[in-house]
């Protein structure tokens, strides 16, 4: 039975901005089903929400799971549908684009866009039954690209559009597709890219040093710091309890100072100006 809030799916739920959703919605009286990929992520979270949050295995490439998760929301929650699906599940893959290993892009593209959309495909009919709506996690590097991290950005220059088709595509049941856009976030996503970069720089020519090694440093000491800094991921969770829930979502909410900034600069800065700022600011972080 849903809570007297309605209920909602989350992906990508356990760690980061879609665990700091979960507990935020499933305190306010939503009935939370969240999407993990294990089933000790999801034991973990639902101590921290007991009674209120049903953990379901979503991995966003695997049909199967995306199906039977459906399947789960669609009998717990009857005719009454869902109030909400929130897409934040995803991976950020770095590395020169000249040598990144194009299954890796495409694995990158998979997770952040196509599993998006194929989530949104099996949950819109609920959707619709509950006038809910779809807000999608997208990122200031959806609008303003840099270096070293051009796969994730193109796959958060993708969800911006998808997310615009689809807000005029299902206007005609209201039903309202929102992008929240942090900036830099305090989420294991750092770490991991970390990880990851460094196994893919292991399987890269040699030549990738010579050519690319000081940017490369200057995007790993940026990622360190990141880890650490930036907004707390409660602060976005915020940002799309108000999405969710307000009468008149605006299309987009940046969140944080420097997606603020960011989008400032990508609507009013002719893009040769911006290349050069941001090659400034990249040749600062060589030296910091």
């Amino acid at each position: 039975m849903a809570a007297e809030r309605g209920a909602v799916v989350i992906t990508g739920a356990s760690s980061g901005i879609g665990e700091a959703c979960a507990v935020r919605l499933a305190g306010m009286g939503f009935q939370v089903f969240a999407g993990v990929r294990k089933v000790e992520d999801g034991a973990t979270l639902q101590q921290k929400t007991p009674g209120r949050l049903t953990p379901v295995i979503i991995d966003v490439t695997d049909d199967a799971t995306i199906r039977a998760a459906a399947e789960t929301a669609a009998q717990a929650v009857g005719e009454a549908g869902l109030a909400g699906l929130i897409n934040n599940a995803g991976v950020a893959i770095a590395g020169p684009l000249e040598f990144l290993p194009i299954s890796e892009l495409r694995r990158q593209l998979e997770i952040n866009v196509v599993g998006q959309v194929a989530v949104t495909q099996a949950l819109l009919p609920l959707i619709r039954k509950g006038r809910g709506r779809i807000v999608n996690i997208s990122s200031i590097s959806g609008k303003i690209a840099s270096p070293m991290t051009g796969a994730y950005a193109a796959s958060k220059h993708a969800m911006e559009a998808v997310s615009d088709a689809l807000r005029l595509e299902l206007l005609p049941w209201d039903i309202k597709v929102v992008v929240v856009e942090p900036g830099v976030t305090q989420t294991p996503i750092w770490q991991r890219s970390l990880a990851t970069g460094d196994t893919l720089l292991a399987q890269m020519p040699p030549q990738i040093e010579e050519l690319y090694g000081k940017s490369i440093a200057a995007t790993r000491k940026a990622a360190q710091r990141n880890q650490n800094a930036g907004t707390p991921p409660d602060e976005v969770a915020k940002v799309v309890v108000t999405a969710l829930t307000i009468e008149h979502p605006k299309a987009r909410y940046p969140v944080g100072r420097d997606a603020r900034l960011g989008s400032l600069l990508a609507r009013i800065l002719p893009d040769r100006t911006r290349d050069r700022m941001l090659s400034r600011r990249r040749s600062r972080e060589r030296w910091r």
